[in-house]
């Protein structure tokens, strides 16, 4: 069988294929494995490029990477506490909060998050009438209606701005804040659905480890292994780079995958495939498949836009103390205060085993709406995210090594109507036998969501091959 992409999502769905009695062959465009999961080094300590962390208390995920031999290497994060830069200095994020969304509102006063008018509206939630919705609405639109506009721009829009770079105004309640969506129907106010979510405190003397992980020596140190393993599974398996992929077409027994590398253009014959690309490129390929028409329109309508992170190396010590001693590992920025970076991660103190001879802070800079900003030289984007993280922590000294890297249409917007798009898409999909999709484009951006979704594709997919072999 064949896997179309050699991302995370179409390296674990291979992985996860390696008990089956079937050679799997993966085919990735670029000319490296990994798509966002990428590691090199800054002052000479290994850095990831794009995703640095995942939910440890994701057990199939972590379970992926134990299967990989790589659990000895999982370490968690020593601090969680994130911050927020707004109104003229670093506030603490309410610890009574959900995905942005607060549930304890003297908490949310006392921050200074907001000012005295947006705490008011926001404890307006409790007199409302519990929301009727019948379709999908933004977030902005659903949770201003319950809470106001401060708490958007203020919370909710810097969390979905770390998370994916997009815009609440545009952004589906349903598919971005699935859980508290879900919780909000069995709740009057949306406060009280938030609270439902959050865990209660660790009970005197229980130890409970933070949420975040990541693997020594970074998440990028993960694709070769599962690369490495899916070679190793069966005779004849194979990790193909620099070979694109341009049609498909079903055969009697299955698929024909035409591919085109350096060696020209050439066929495979697969019992099954699995397609493990951005909305775009998929669409691209299913369009060659009759039968698939909905799915192909479906897919042109997940936009994507793309994200630059500038990591920082300063001398060691340059970090104010203060922000180690209070379990401050980053902070974010709403956008309506005006600044290119939306989201700082003190690496160094959120991941100890970093720790050396400089403090790292990995900034990510601009969302939607902001391309043209971003298209500035590497010099001027170092520049303006020094200077907002000086501004905003009094951190001494400039850099003394830095790193730019730009992630082109690197992330999926799940707009309003996504949860509709993804069900006809599969739905289609559904109609082809020996076919499946996964990636971020369905079900959620972060590594352990792909993750997820290419184990679904994989038991689809091995579920349909022993049938047919019965």
């Amino acid at each position: 069988m064949v896997v179309v992409g050699g991302g995370i999502a179409g390296l674990a769905a291979a992985f996860f294929l390696r008990d089956e009695p079937v050679r799997v062959t993966v085919l990735e465009g670029s000319s490296r494995l990994g798509g966002k999961l990428s590691v090199s080094e800054v002052a000479g300590a290994a850095v990831d490029e794009g995703a640095e962390g995942l939910y440890i208390y994701r057990p199939r995920t972590t379970g992926l990477i134990a299967d990989a031999g790589l659990g000895e290497k999982v370490v968690t994060a020593s601090a969680t506490s994130t911050a927020i830069w707004t109104r003229g200095a670093l506030r603490p994020l309410p610890t009574g909060q959900f995905m942005g969304v607060p549930s304890d509102l003297d908490e949310l006063a006392g921050s200074g998050l907001l000012s005295g008018v947006g705490v008011a509206r926001a404890r307006e939630d409790a007199l409302r009438p519990a929301a009727e919705r019948g379709g999908d609405v933004s977030v902005a639109s659903f949770v201003a209606g319950r809470l106001g506009q401060e708490v958007v721009d203020r919370l909710v829009d810097p969390f979905l701005s770390e998370v994916c770079s997009g815009r609440s105004e545009d952004l589906s309640f349903e598919a971005m804040l699935a859980p508290l969506a879900n919780a909000s129907r069995s709740h009057a106010s949306l406060a009280g659905a938030a609270g439902s979510l959050i865990p209660p405190p660790p009970a005197p003397g229980e130890e409970r480890p933070p949420g975040i992980a990541t693997i020594a020596g970074g998440l990028g140190t993960l694709p070769p292994v599962l690369a490495e393993a899916v070679r190793a599974a069966a005779p004849g398996s194979a990790v193909r780079t620099g070979t694109t992929v341009t049609a498909l077409a079903r055969t009697a027994d299955g698929w024909r995958v035409t591919v085109d590398s350096a060696a020209g253009p050439e066929s495979l014959d697969a019992d099954a495939v699995i397609v493990a690309t951005p909305a775009g490129p998929t669409a691209k390929l299913l369009a060659t498949t009759p039968g698939t028409s909905a799915a192909v329109a479906s897919l042109a309508d997940i936009p994507y836009t793309g994200r630059t992170v500038v990591t920082l190396a300063y001398r060691r010590g340059a970090l104010p103390a203060s922000l180690a001693e209070q379990g401050v590992c980053g902070y974010r920025v709403p956008a309506v205060d005006g600044k290119l970076v939306k989201a700082v991660t003190f690496s160094t103190v959120k991941w100890p085993h970093m720790a050396d001879d400089v403090d790292l802070v990995r900034c990510t800079l601009g969302r939607v709406g902001e391309e043209d900003a971003l298209r500035r030289d590497d010099g001027d984007l170092v520049a303006v995210a020094a200077a907002e993280v000086a501004e905003a922590t009094g951190l001494s000294g400039g850099p003394v090594a830095t790193r730019v890297n730009r992630w082109e249409d690197a992330l999926p917007q799940y707009t309003v109507g996504h949860l509709e798009r993804v069900e006809r898409i599969r739905a289609s999909v559904a109609g082809m036998p020996g076919l499946a999709v996964c990636g971020a484009a369905y079900d959620g951006v972060g590594v352990g969501n792909c993750i997820a979704s290419a184990r679904k594709a994989a038991r689809q997919i091995a579920g349909e091959l022993r049938r047919k072999g019965s």
